[in-house]
């Protein structure tokens, strides 16, 4: 029992990530129908793991539940957008102000592995905005908050959606790993004040890059 339990919390999370992937990748679309059978068919499987992955992705806030319609992608407006960015800042402030005082450069030579992997990356959306999020992470990680760490992680598939658009166009990928590297030079540095005014200039340019990659976006996933 308790390994037929595992396999299906195993197949569920499997689901759940190849959903997540489908919407990175532009297959799923904001307001797109998931049908439980389909999922169920092509995992070869009952529909239990394939509600059970649906129930995580809610709780993410990737889809949500629209009564007489089913599970729907969800899809972010402008206002939601900028919430959900000013929370990142919020958070990311948090975590730099407690490096003040800390030894960091373990998590500092993990994130110049992070800039080294996206010089090498073929510079396609997702994938950068995989290696941002851990590159981000690593800041929430070093701050040693478990409060800190477990309302960020919360976001975690949020953000990766929201960044996805904000990545479409590769200069603005160059200029992401350009802050990237001047960040860490800061934190090495133990220049807090500067490392957070780069930071929060760094996040907020965010939501000016998803409004103007909209189109770009939809005509990315179209071709």
């Amino acid at each position: 029992m308790n390994n037929e339990l595992f396999n299906n919390n195993a197949l569920s999370n499997l689901i759940k990530e190849t959903i997540m992937r489908d919407i990175l990748l532009g297959k799923l679309l904001p307001g797109e129908k998931l049908v439980e059978a389909q999922y169920a068919e092509a995992f070869g499987t009952s529909r239990a793991p394939v509600r059970e992955a649906f129930y995580l992705l809610t709780v993410e806030g990737i889809v949500k539940r629209i009564p007489r319609k089913g599970t729907v992608v969800r899809g972010f407006s402008s206002e939601e957008t900028k919430d959900l960015i000013e929370i990142r800042c919020f958070l990311e402030n948090m975590a730099l102000e407690k490096l003040r005082n800390k030894n960091n450069e373990n998590y500092l030579q993990t994130m110049e592995d992070i800039i080294n992997k996206t010089k090498e990356i073929n510079k396609q959306s997702y994938e950068y905005a995989e290696l941002n999020y851990q590159f981000h992470q690593q800041l929430i990680l070093a701050s040693e908050s478990e409060v800190i760490k477990s309302n960020y992680d919360r976001l975690g598939n949020i953000l990766l959606s929201i960044q996805n658009v904000a990545f479409m166009k590769e200069e603005d990928v160059r200029k992401s790993i350009s802050e990237h590297e001047q960040l860490v030079e800061y934190l090495y540095e133990k220049n807090i004040d500067e490392a957070k005014k780069l930071l929060d200039s760094h996040n907020r340019s965010v939501f000016d890059r998803v409004e103007r990659n909209v189109q770009v976006y939809k005509e990315h996933i179209e071709s």
